[in-house]
């Protein structure tokens, strides 16, 4: 049962944290507040970053023989103080997993109930030394500083279950062929008193039954079950989603104490030098990153969390990178029904105080307990960017990625050991974002900012991928900024004389580098402008999502373009504003991950007239058969057209070098494009590019 409310708030102060919790405390003249939700979504604590007191009251039948009560909070932002009917319960730490406290000596004590609980979610004053585990909510590059997260934003219910509990539980798959798979399960029960119980659990017309003797108090209990002939479960690109419960009950006597349900699917995951196989199929990654679906997670209608899954769907992306946090259990969910992979952060963002390494430890294990069972979750990553970022450069500084630090060496340490070894059924990745270090020079993936961050152009990247191919195995972070189509909060009239201040403080704009690559000085209009950075925001989208495309395997295993969609209104790398509604870029990205696309090298910068230029010409095919097609290529420039024509194999799942156009840069300066057309069996695909000389 969710409790009723209403729900009272105040901000916490000394006088009355010696009170508040009383249970004939008057709290009539406190506001009401949403519970499920943030205090910043109430207006008395719109602007309000300090901790709050929550009251309630519920009611409860008389307490029965041989039966055991529950209060769970689903979710506390960040830190609580739990108290009923003025006596103490525990303290929670950590936002995105439950927290469970028995009262079954309170509800045999009455029947009303008084609820009080201190809620606080600190700003972390230094972004280098957080202790919050809140990852994206209170830490990230686009985010409002004047957002705080805080509040009770998940359901608080009250629970029964019968002299044996179930605290804690876990379903993973371990195992998966085609003959058979293997489930791993775990639950933590707890006992009044010693006793013996049996597991029983069913899955897909599978039972299974484990007499287990329980000592008094907590007891873990690990298992297996396993499943012949499985329907196995893939990724939308490679095939259909089936998804099967699993009960878990704990039986005294033929009698259900407790019992759980989980919603799974059979897979196995493999991953060899940052290449991913499926259920042994291989699969070149194509993805973006995800942030929160609003700066207030609680707030965000279903519609938008599933909306923006479908959109990468129908982007052609095979993965979310669900970055820096954790989000609604909605989420989740979807994207198992969808076929679209998640990779899962540990909500961690840079640097941390030495302090949260125990809580950082804890919170991982609740992190595989809590989305363990779900198949689309293919891969975990314990920190991003621990050495922080350098914006002056598009790739991280090599010499400073070898000098020690606490959070990579010591912290994601911990954090990967943690999940792997709650979690032996999927990759680790330790950190994102840490480039080639000694000893071994291997680094992770890359967050490269090529026509963004320092000098250069998109185009760059080629010849950086050549230098260092290490750098290039997995792109995880890539892209520019742009102004959303619906911009209503730039205040456009007052152009050019906006609030750059503000747009920079707390709605992401990188003012300096946008400033750099999309001048606003030589544009008449707000509107020119805008509109201009979005075509920049595209250029670079297309020219390094075909660039890690035709390095298919040979290094790269897969990208993810940074960032899917803004939380709230923003100038920022985001493909989808606020709205929802698409930029230009990614219409780009669409075209540039479709099944079968042809593409040519980048046009060089600013060629010298008489340069002979020459532009390799690929088929990448992501289709699992070979096929065969004409590729045809057109370059009309200030002096005329040329025609090129390739016929031949196009192979499966690979990249296809079909010829190469040659051209000599001429004097006469004026627009110059290069149009690509594939026409095969199976096989079709445009493309075109264009350049000013």
């Amino acid at each position: 049962m969710q409790l009723p409310g209403p729900w009272r708030a105040h901000l916490a102060d000394d006088d009355l944290r010696r009170v508040y919790a009383e249970p004939d405390f008057d709290d009539t003249q406190w506001p009401e507040v949403a519970v499920p939700g943030h205090w910043q979504s109430s207006e008395p604590f719109a602007d309000n970053h300090d901790p709050l007191f929550y009251r309630t009251g519920f009611s409860t039948h008389a307490a029965e023989a041989d039966q055991r009560y529950w209060l769970r909070f689903a979710g506390i932002f960040y830190d609580g103080d739990v108290f009923l009917d003025g006596g103490y319960l525990g303290e929670t730490s950590g936002y995105f997993f439950p927290h469970t406290f028995e009262i079954t000596d309170q509800v045999q004590a009455k029947e009303t109930h008084s609820l009080a609980i201190e809620v606080g979610c600190r700003q972390q004053s230094d972004p280098q030394q957080k202790r919050n585990i809140t990852g994206a909510f209170q830490h990230d590059d686009h985010l409002d500083e004047r957002t705080n997260p805080g509040g009770i934003w998940r359901p608080v219910t009250f629970e029964k279950t019968g002299p044996v509990a179930i605290r804690f539980s876990r379903v993973v798959c371990t195992d998966c062929s085609e003959r058979q798979a293997t489930l791993s399960l775990r639950a933590v029960v707890d006992t009044a008193v010693a006793r013996e119980v049996r597991f029983h659990t069913k899955v897909v017309g599978v039972e299974h039954d484990l007499v287990q003797p329980l000592a008094a108090g907590e007891n873990r209990v690990e298992w297996t079950v396993t499943i012949d002939d499985p329907e196995r479960w893939w990724p939308h690109s490679l095939g259909e989603q089936p998804l099967h419960d699993v009960d878990i009950s704990v039986i005294i006597d033929d009698s259900t104490s407790d019992s759980r349900t989980v919603r799974t699917g059979f897979r196995s995951v493999s991953v060899d030098d940052w290449i991913y196989r499926i259920n042994g199929e291989r699969l070149f990654l194509k993805g973006a990153n995800l942030g929160p679906t609003r700066t207030l997670i609680a707030d965000a209608p279903v519609e938008e969390i599933v909306g923006d899954l479908r959109a990468a769907k129908e982007a052609g992306l095979d993965f979310l990178r669900v970055r820096t946090h954790i989000a609604r259990p909605e989420l989740y969910d979807a994207a198992d029904e969808l076929g679209i992979l998640l990779w899962q952060d540990f909500p961690m963002h840079q640097g941390y105080d030495r302090g949260v390494r125990g809580q950082a430890s804890r919170q991982a294990r609740e992190m595989v307990d809590l989305l363990g069972h779900h198949p689309a979750v293919f891969t975990w990553c314990g920190h991003n960017e621990p050495d922080g970022r350098d914006n002056s450069m598009p790739s991280p500084s090599l010499v400073k990625s070898n000098r020690p630090g606490w959070n990579r060496t010591v912290l994601d340490r911990t954090i990967k050991r943690t999940i792997a070894k709650n979690d032996p059924s999927r990759p680790v990745i330790t950190h994102s974002g840490v480039p080639p270090h000694l000893p071994l020079l291997d680094g992770t993936d890359s967050h490269l900012w090529f026509g963004w961050h320092g000098p250069g152009n998109a185009a760059d990247l080629v010849d950086a991928a050549a230098r260092m191919p290490r750098i290039a195995r997995f792109v995880s972070e890539f892209g520019a900024q742009s102004v959303p189509l619906e911009s209503e909060f730039c205040s456009p009239e007052q152009w050019p004389r906006l609030d750059w201040d503000d747009l920079e403080r707390h709605r992401g704009l990188d003012r300096d580098v946008l400033a750099r690559r999309v001048p606003p000085s030589m544009f008449e209009t707000f509107d020119e402008w805008a509109e201009a950075t979005r075509r920049y925001q595209a250029s670079v989208i297309k020219i390094q999502v075909e660039t890690l495309r035709r390095l298919k395997y040979t290094p790269t295993g897969g990208f993810s373009v940074h960032h899917l969609a803004d939380s709230h209104p923003a100038i920022s790398t985001a493909l989808l504003g606020h709205d929802r509604r698409p930029k230009p870029a990614f219409n780009a990205l669409t075209d540039a991950c479709r099944p079968v696309i042809v593409t040519a090298d980048p046009f060089p910068f600013a060629p010298l007239p008489g340069t002979v230029v020459r532009l390799g010409v690929h088929v990448v095919s992501d289709l699992r058969k070979n096929g065969t097609g004409v590729v045809r290529a057109e370059l009309t420039d200030p002096t005329g057209t040329q025609e090129w024509r390739w016929e031949g194999d196009i192979g499966a799942d690979a990249v296809t070098r079909v010829g190469e156009v040659e051209w000599t840069v001429p004097s006469a300066t004026g627009e110059v494009t290069l149009d690509l057309e594939l026409i095969g069996e199976g096989l079709t695909a445009t493309n075109r590019y264009a350049a000013i000389l």
